[in-house]
Formats: C-alpha cells, sequence, structure tokens
C-alpha cells in the first residue's frame, strides 16, 4: 500500500505543543512541516487588524530567581499602542505576553483555578472584532455599567472606558495571571478614561452570584468565551446572574462556532430561560474582511469561518 504524503492535522498539533514545551534548537533550517503547522495551528497570528497597532517595546524580563539552569522562570512582554479611529481619541497603550515557550507555571494556576490559559497566548480575533464593534456603537454603552467577561489582556473592555462615556467599566478574567495584565493596562492607560470608572476584577465564572456586583450591570461584553464545551454552564449562570432585573440590559458576545459548541452554549442560555438571538452578517467592514480571507489572502493562512469568524449573539432576560 503507497504510503500516505500528507500529515495529519493530529499529529501537527502536536508538534506545535511538543514545540510549545521543548526550546527550539538554535539551527537556523526550516523544517518540512512548517508551512502545515502555521496552516493548521488554531493560534491567531495575524487577525482581522481593525484597530491599527505597533510595536513599542520587545524585551525580555527575567525572573528574579531565573538562573542559566532555570530558564523556563523568564517570560518575554512586548508592548503595543493602539491608535483608535475615533476622532480625540487618545493612543491606547497595552501591555501583553510574548511567548516562545509555555510556563509550567501556566499549568499549574490553571489547575488550581479549573481556568484555561488561552488569555495568556495572544490577542484573540474576536477581541478585535469585538473592540471594532464596541467603538463603532458608543450609544450602548454612555452612562451604562458595563463588565467585559473572559477579557485576556483587557483590549474591548479599555476601549469602551476610553471611547464611550461608560459610568463604570470592570474588566474581568479568572485567571489571576491575566488579571496582573488587566491592572497594568488600567494603570498604564489611566489618565485616558475621562470620568469613567475603570476596574480589574479575578471573576471564576460560576462562583458571583449573591455578591455585590450581582444583577448590576447594563451590558456584558465577551469574545471567543464559548470553546470550551465545560465551562458554558458556568458561563451562562455568569450571565444571568450579572445582568440587571430592573430596565433592559444585555449580553454581547462575539464567538466563531467552533464545531458544535457555540450551538451547545447557546442550547444552555436557553435552558436557563435567557432568550438570545445571532447574527452573521453585523458589521460591513468584518464582513468584507472575512470575505477577503475566504476568497484566499495569503495574509491569514490557516482563517476558516467555523473557526475564525465570530458570529454576534445578544442575550437578554
Amino acid at each position: 500500500m503507497e504510503k500516505k504524503s500528507t500529515i495529519s492535522a493530529s499529529s501537527l498539533r502536536w508538534k506545535i505543543l511538543r514545540r510549545s514545551l521543548i526550546r527550539p534548537p538554535s539551527s537556523n533550517s526550516e523544517d518540512k512541516s512548517e508551512v502545515s503547522i502555521q496552516r493548521i495551528s488554531r493560534k491567531a497570528t495575524h487577525g482581522f487588524n481593525l484597530i491599527p497597532f505597533h510595536l513599542v517595546k520587545d524585551s525580555v524580563e527575567e525572573n528574579v530567581n531565573s538562573s542559566k539552569e532555570n530558564v523556563m522562570d523568564s517570560s518575554r512582554d512586548a508592548t503595543l499602542c493602539y491608535t483608535l479611529p475615533v476622532s480625540n481619541a487618545p493612543s491606547l497603550i497595552l501591555h501583553q505576553r510574548v511567548r516562545d515557550m509555555a510556563h509550567l507555571n501556566d499549568f499549574e494556576v490553571c489547575n488550581r483555578y479549573d481556568i484555561d490559559n488561552t488569555g495568556l497566548i495572544c490577542q484573540w480575533p474576536s477581541e478585535d472584532v469585538l473592540s471594532h464593534y464596541c467603538l463603532s456603537r458608543a450609544s450602548i454603552f454612555r452612562e451604562k455599567r458595563i463588565i467585559e467577561l473572559g477579557s485576556g489582556y483587557g483590549l474591548a473592555g479599555l476601549i469602551v472606558a476610553m471611547t464611550t462615556e461608560a459610568r463604570e467599566v470592570f474588566i474581568s478574567d479568572g485567571n489571576p495571571q491575566v488579571v496582573d495584565y488587566i491592572q497594568r493596562n488600567v494603570n498604564a492607560n489611566s489618565g485616558s478614561f475621562g470620568g469613567t470608572e475603570v476596574k480589574p476584577l479575578m471573576l471564576h465564572w460560576g462562583q458571583e452570584k449573591d455578591t455585590d456586583i450581582s444583577n448590576t450591570f447594563d451590558v456584558i461584553i465577551a469574545s471567543d468565551c464559548t470553546f470550551f464545551k465545560e465551562f458554558h454552564e458556568a458561563l451562562v449562570q455568569t450571565i444571568k446572574s450579572l445582568l440587571k432585573e430592573e430596565g433592559p440590559s444585555e449580553a454581547i458576545l462575539l464567538s466563531p462556532r467552533r464545531g458544535d459548541s457555540l450551538d451547545k452554549f447557546l442550547a444552555e442560555v436557553k435552558d436557563s430561560g435567557l432568550h438570545f438571538s445571532t447574527d452573521e452578517i453585523y458589521d460591513a467592514e468584518v464582513w468584507r474582511r472575512h470575505q477577503r480571507f475566504i476568497e484566499g489572502d495569503d495574509s491569514w493562512p490557516n482563517y476558516e469561518m467555523d473557526h475564525c469568524y465570530p458570529l454576534l449573539v445578544r442575550i437578554t432576560r
């Protein structure tokens, strides 16, 4: 029987995991499967590029306890400067991690808090789209109390705080390492919020019931938070617990389908008694860029609608 010449997707993903855990050799030789890895990897390296930014700083920050024998303790951070496409908007500074390898401590934190570490990996494309969506619909947030769930480095929440005249913006995540970055980014932009109060928040989904933030938010925003099915029930519970009971309130989510993951999440929403709507074509510019990628734009070689294009989900009581 003739041997297959193609490499399976599963083999390539195992190779990605192995490469993240083991420092790559110093050789400059290209691996024959490198192009295939770039195409099969779900890590976002390009995105929709809806909000212009440039790199301000890219530096290695060593842990004080690190040594030549303990190089895994080192992390590499980048500082990005976003130019918001609205008149008189200040620049937005964002600190985030640039990861050449996984840190063993990341996995220990994930196990301890029963969370994932996707917020540390990169700025995911749905966050870029959510930020653009919020920028172009500022009136939704004016004088409102807002919370971003699973915010990662907090781009969308910071943009809402800087440009929409929201009354109060909480930027939350369940990973304490991510919340540390959120705090840094709030501090870096503290002079740009006007009268909006901005608060980083450690929030583990499903554990916010009967707290001082329960049923207090006019708008919840989130991006790419429905991938892990084991967190669906807790996320729905959190949305229901945080939305105001008196007066209009809604959750605005942007998430790709990712197989049946989004559908299963929406089934949980329905079972909880909440109402939802979905929209595929909700922004002309986002749709135009999506079509360009579908037609084969090489700037995003692994683009697939199912995994990359976020649908708009709006949830109400």
